[in-house]
């Protein structure tokens, strides 16, 4: 059954609530693709996805599939798979809003710019507005769904689609965790949310923010929604792990209405501490989420890192041979710059933040570098840090590393560890 809350049908249009679709107006069709000015059928339109929105809001399959056009077996096909993604989904605000300027007549069709409004109850802080291109047939008098999507259009207007959009998803729900799965990682959907609990409570433990430790969680089989994320870093996304990302709360409001993260497929068997320190990484950043909007790359990545061995034991804390190396042959003169945590040498950026990070801890208290993280505004973060802490950027690089070479002197080292990835 949908869960939901407030649901709300957002109409551009005001319509009497009794009236039915109007006819769609006769005559010659426009020329293909020329917009045109039709306020019947922008109410018509809007009628059609008022019924579909009350569809889902009533978990009414048969009056969803009523209103598509079932010329085409696949379309048809992918909307049923659409309405059972949306029952497993804890679905808030709903709606639709159709732009009457972007109207335009192709032959018997129309196409129309679509909003659809989406909260997930208990998650987003906000509800989440996407916007897609949609075509409208007429059949027997009346406008029916044709497609809800215009790839062309989508390449030029940056749309970001969600998994529950594409195909077939799994949900499964933890303590504070809402997992988005597929038909092929649902096996392991046990562990991993179980995982995820578990790193919420470590991190909720750990970061001194008000902060209600829930979070969105992909992971996914199919590697399509990891490559297709924009603003990633490095040129290959497949070579991260995992990645915490905001999810914004429209095309015209960049502000974040939650963020998320995503495990790479390849960590969905993974096992043992390395999986579940990658998530209490990823859980920091989305803990932390906008106040490091203006924290330098290596104290947000530092902070995740330095969080995310909290509740391990000293002894069982390990880093990769590339950090160590780095440090022994003292090829650690300063602080990484932020393109390094994507590029060759990014196991030696994490480690060199990370110790900076556990310098400041050690040295005084983590509540300095949580300080730290706060003060970091409009200001260089270089007076700020040396405001703070006293040093500068390359001076704290350096004392981190020697206490992570006498640190680990007499370790083993790992030969890699999964992959954090910076948040933007």
């Amino acid at each position: 059954m949908l869960r939901r809350s407030a649901v709300a049908l957002l109409l551009l249009v005001p319509v009497a609530a009794c009236s039915d679709e109007s006819p769609a107006p006769s005559g010659d069709p426009e020329p293909t693709g020329q917009a045109v000015h039709a306020p019947d059928v922008v109410r018509g339109l809007t009628r059609l996805l008022d019924r579909r929105a009350d569809a889902v809001r009533g978990d009414d399959q048969d009056a969803f599939l009523a209103g598509i056009d079932a010329s085409d077996a696949n379309f048809l096909d992918d909307q049923q798979t659409y309405f059972a993604n949306l029952e497993q989904l804890p679905v808030g605000e709903f709606g639709y809003t159709i732009d009457p300027a972007s109207l335009t007549r192709a032959g018997r069709s129309y196409w129309a710019v679509v909003d659809v409004t989406l909260e997930l109850d208990g998650y987003d802080e906000v509800p989440v507005v996407t916007r897609d291109r949609y075509q409208f047939s007429r059949r027997q008098g009346r406008y029916r769904l044709a497609s809800v999507s215009d790839p062309t259009w989508e390449d030029t207007h940056d749309v970001q689609t969600q998994p529950w959009d594409d195909g077939p998803v799994v949900v499964r729900y933890g303590s504070g965790v809402l997992g988005i799965f597929d038909p092929g990682s649902e096996v392991h959907a046990g562990d991993v949310v179980a995982d995820v609990e578990t790193g919420l409570a470590d991190v909720a433990a750990r970061v001194p923010y008000d902060w209600d430790p829930r979070v969105v969680l992909y992971a996914l089989s199919d590697p399509a929604f990891l490559d297709g994320l924009e603003g990633l870093p490095g040129d290959d996304p497949q070579a991260l792990d995992a990645v915490a990302f905001p999810v914004p709360a429209s095309p015209e409001d960049g502000s974040a209405a939650d963020t998320r993260f995503l495990l790479n497929p390849d960590m969905l068997d993974a096992r043992g501490e390395a999986r579940a320190r990658l998530i209490r990484h990823e859980l920091t950043h989305v803990a932390v989420g906008a106040r490091a909007d203006d924290a330098p790359t290596w104290l947000n990545e530092g902070i995740a890192e330095y969080v995310s061995v909290q509740p391990m034991a000293p002894e069982d804390q390990t880093l990769s041979r590339e950090a160590l190396a780095a440090v022994e042959e003292g090829r650690v003169t300063g602080m990484p710059a932020d393109d390094a945590f994507s590029g060759p040498d990014a196991e030696v950026a994490y480690a060199v933040a990370w110790w900076a990070c556990e310098y400041v801890a050690a040295t005084y208290d983590d509540d300095l570098l949580w300080f730290l993280l706060e003060s970091m505004g409009a200001d260089d973060p270089d007076e700020v840090l040396e405001l703070v802490v006293g040093v500068d950027a390359d001076t704290l690089a350096r004392r981190g590393a020697k206490l992570m070479k006498k640190t680990f002197a007499k370790r083993p080292a790992e030969t890699g560890s999964p992959s954090a990835t910076p948040t933007d």
